[in-house]
């Protein structure tokens, strides 16, 4: 298509004198160079007299330090336009708001500014006029290149004329892409048919999406008017500026209101009729496609609220502005909160003609203050009703308030207190540590409250806070009588030194009696080794050493328990074979079943695994007095124990342990008592008290410690069921084989052992019961022979007694300790007959590698050695 030849001068000056928006040169001076009409228009003056004036006149006075920074920025070249707000003053001493753009034309050779170039649009009634061409060519060019707006000129039928260099920036396309083009395919698809039926003759503003060159969619705002006489060829002109940015604000503060639940509205009081935004329909849950009156919404409001409402409006239209809480029902008759608040507007005759305001939903709001009010409410029952006297007071010591027992404390009422200082009450002392923040040192030292008869009350003060909005505006004393409690307190002290007592009465007692047991027990297990005694001097023996076994055990139950009740008691994690402990148990009570002729079945599972980690000793120690209790108190009949898995978390394997037996069983209402301390099953079962009654208290603690429970079922069959959990580590095959290697060595290993004991029949029973494992033994009757000993010869084993003469074990371990290499230095062993907690870490404090207490037994002297292969002899086959 033939592109027509375009006159630009005269298209120029028509675009110039009638362009919608004011258009101004302004020298750096600040003289006026050339205005076009729609700028004097807007001012009121002709281009001869504003001509003649400088700027600085026509600009309200707050403004004009605004535009000499623009101005001095533009000419320093630190920006290339800038687009604000400011006042000018019209001819008739009126005050015009507009929209300024302001750029610098600078020489092209010189780089010298030349002039301002600036754009007017009036905002005054919030409008935003059509840009208005440059009268010459130039002027347009000039204009046309700095300006940011799209300057668009086409015919009716949509060719493109003219289009501003400014789309290349805004929508990517050059203009010469655009011009002698119809670019319909620019516009949104969804406002083409818009566009399409604007008639564009009468001059239109419109807000419409562009597409991009990319693609992408743009908002814009544009002008359209008719230019041209109607006897030539009349074209269109447009000017659309990106509002993209406006746009996407007005979606954000659309939603922020959708967010906030708050919603605008106008109520003309004139015509009755109230405009109302999106958000408060979907407040009222009303039809937005049909007009309302004020008579409408009052409709939607409780009869008393309506009532209410009325009579505040009446009081709005003095002049007062809106502020109006009220209850609304919605449809589904659930409860809302609304906020009204609104001013008013009066004519000249201070007649109110409208009400303008907002309607927000606070009913979250609401709802927190009701919770908060609640919470007051509380605080001031708790307050009212406690027990303790609570005094509240300010930064300075002032009284704010207090409670009744703080009344009945002080014997001064509440009205009197309040505004006097607290020292009258707690000293100046004590309020000087407050008020220096010393708070800790004053809830240590205020230990009693005045009177006003001059008394005292004994008292455990704590001093709080008092926080608001982040500051600390003061504190409460809170004040417990302590009276009651420092009685309790002297009969706690004396029940503590009375415990001390016992206790250190149980370490005499302890090592006094386990001294010569250790030699009654000892020799009694060699005796019965002994070949050649008669069935007679066997029974003897075997008398001698059931009854050791049972002051032992007897003592074992009162230390146990001291030690699980302090909670000092630590489970090992060893090796070992569960299935084996069970039936090592067994063999414990089996010449009891015999005797009995009871019918034992014992059933282990399958899947148990082989090792297991944890404490055997405590395990054996716990089915020992289970299963013990069960043939015991069975006269005929049978004992069923069943040991199965019963979950497994990763290396970590439960088991559940049953004993059943078919005995005399035990009562419902005595069962809650059986697991307590020195509670004894023969009380009420056969009146034949022995023992300690501690065996299920202690079985109880050690299951727990086993991670475990321990109970008896519910049954109505004959006898009792105890039933017990218990946890244990679990490993691989490995583990299994290191393990049953190691046991193998064990068995067959000969070591080389050191017994240093002053006591000449422990001496020989310890000698004795090592040498029929097949060891080497020498023996020494001090520490000093100890320490020399150990270096004349390499020992495996040191056989430590803790009192000894000249140089006690602890002693002598420290001088073994620092003489020897770690890896030469032997395995040492403590003996003590003290065996009360503590006496452990004490020895393993001195550096000793493990302990055991007299009576001495076989099975302590093979769990040593245990030890000492694990950590000594083979530490890779058990690792």
């Amino acid at each position: 298509m033939q592109v027509q030849k375009v006159d630009h001068h005269e298209l120029f000056e028509q675009i110039y004198n009638q362009a919608p928006i004011g258009i101004a040169l302004v020298a750096p001076t600040g003289q006026w160079m050339k205005v076009n009409p729609a700028f004097c228009s807007m001012l009121g003056y002709t281009a001869q007299e504003l001509i003649l004036l400088h700027y600085k006149e026509i600009t309200h006075a707050d403004d004009f330090a605004q535009d000499l920074k623009y101005e001095r920025e533009l000419c320093e070249g630190k920006s290339q336009e800038y687009r604000y707000e400011k006042r000018y003053i019209q001819k008739n001493g009126d005050i015009l708001w507009i929209s300024m753009h302001i750029s610098l034309a600078r020489n092209e050779v010189s780089g010298e500014p030349l002039y301002f170039i600036c754009h007017v649009v009036d905002i005054t009634d919030h409008k935003t006029t059509e840009l208005k061409l440059l009268q010459t060519e130039e002027m347009f060019k000039l204009i046309s290149d700095n300006a940011q707006e799209i300057i668009y000129i086409a015919t009716f039928d949509g060719i493109c004329r003219y289009c501003s260099p400014s789309i290349y920036k805004l929508l990517g396309y050059t203009p010469e892409e655009v011009v002698g083009n119809n670019n319909t395919a620019i516009f949104h698809p969804q406002d083409l048919d818009r566009v399409s039926q604007i008639d564009l003759s009468t001059g239109h503003m419109l807000n419409m999406q562009v597409q991009h060159k990319d693609g992408h969619s743009l908002w814009f705002e544009t002008t359209y008017k008719v230019i041209g006489d109607s006897g030539q060829e009349q074209q269109i002109l447009a000017i659309g500026r990106d509002i993209s940015e406006r746009k996407k604000h007005e979606e954000i503060s659309a939603e922020a209101e959708r967010i906030a639940m708050i919603g605008s509205w106008e109520w003309n009081m004139l015509n009755d009729h109230v405009s109302m935004s999106e958000q408060i329909f979907e407040i009222f849950e009303i039809d937005n496609n049909k007009l309302y009156k004020g008579s409408d919404i009052f409709a939607f409001m409780e009869q008393a609220e309506e009532q209410r409402l009325k009579e505040c409006i009446e009081w709005v239209k003095t002049g007062q502005p809106l502020d109006f809480e009220y209850r609304h029902l919605g449809s589904n008759g659930k409860e809302k909160y609304l906020h009204l608040r609104g001013l008013i507007t009066f004519d000249e005759d201070q007649q109110p003609i409208q009400l303008n305001g907002t309607l927000q939903d606070i009913t979250e709001r609401k709802l927190v203050e009701f919770k908060l009010q609640e919470s007051v409410e509380r605080y001031t029952s708790l307050k009212k009703y406690n027990h303790d006297a609570i005094i509240s007071f300010d930064m300075d010591g002032n009284i704010i308030n207090a409670n009744p027992v703080a009344m009945k404390m002080t014997g001064c009422p509440v009205a009197e207190m309040i505004g006097t200082s607290i020292c009258r009450f707690i000293g100046p002392y004590h309020l000087g540590l407050i008020l220096n923040s010393q708070y800790e040192m004053a809830e240590k030292e205020i230990n009693a409250v005045q009177h006003v008869n001059g008394s005292e009350t004994e008292v455990l003060a704590t001093l709080a806070p008092i926080i608001i909005n982040e500051k600390n505006v003061g504190f409460y004393l809170i004040a417990k009588d302590i009276t009651e409690q420092k009685k309790l307190l002297v009969a706690k002290e004396t029940a503590e030194r009375m415990n001390k007592a016992k206790s250190e009465f149980l370490a005499m007692m302890s090592h006094e009696i386990r001294t010569p047991m250790n030699g009654v027990i000892g020799m009694t297990d060699l005796l019965l080794d002994t070949p050649g005694l008669s069935g007679e001097q066997k029974e003897y023996i075997e008398i001698i050493q059931k009854s050791g076994d049972s002051l032992l055990a007897i003592i074992n139950d009162i230390l146990d328990f001291s030690k699980i009740e302090s909670g000092k008691t630590d489970l090992v994690d060893e090796p070992f074979d569960l299935k084996e402990i069970v039936t090592e148990t067994v063999k414990i009570v089996t010449p009891m079943i015999r005797e009995k002729q009871l019918d034992l079945r014992l059933s282990l599972d399958d899947a148990i695994p082989v090792p297991l980690f944890g404490d055997a000793y405590r395990l054996k120690q716990v089915l020992t007095n289970i299963i013990g209790n069960a043939v015991k108190f069975t006269p005929e009949g049978s004992i069923e124990i069943e040991v199965k898995v019963i979950g497994q978390e990763y290396n970590d394997v439960q088991f559940q342990f049953k004993v059943k037996d078919t005995g005399i069983g035990i009562p419902v209402e005595k069962r809650e008592h059986l697991f307590e301390a020195f509670y004894q099953l023969e009380n009420f079962m056969t009146r034949k008290p022995q023992g300690t009654g501690l065996g299920l208290a202690i079985s109880k603690k050690l299951v727990e410690l086993m991670q475990g429970d321990i109970w008896i079922e519910d049954s109505d069959a004959t006898g009792t069921t105890f039933m017990f959990t218990a946890s244990f580590k679990a490993s691989n095959m490995e583990d299994f084989n290191r393990y049953d290697l190691q046991q193998k060595k064990n068995k067959t290993d000969q070591l080389r052992i050191l017994i240093a004991e002053d006591n000449e029949v422990n001496q020989l029973v310890l000698r004795r019961m090592i040498e029929k494992k097949g060891h080497l033994v020498d023996y020494v009757v001090n520490g000093i022979e100890a320490v020399e000993a150990v270096k004349r010869s390499a020992y495996d084993i040191v056989f430590m007694d803790v009192h000894m003469p000249r140089l006690n074990g602890f002693e002598a371990t420290k001088a073994i300790k620092e003489l020897m290499r770690p890896e030469a230095c032997p395995y040492i062993v403590a003996v003590t007959a003290n065996a009360v907690r503590g006496d452990m870490d004490k020895c393993l404090k001195a550096g000793m590698d493990a302990y055991v207490s007299k009576p001495i037994k076989s099975e302590s002297i093979m769990q040593v050695m245990e030890e000492f292969y694990k950590i000594k002899k083979y530490p890779t086959a058990y690792n």
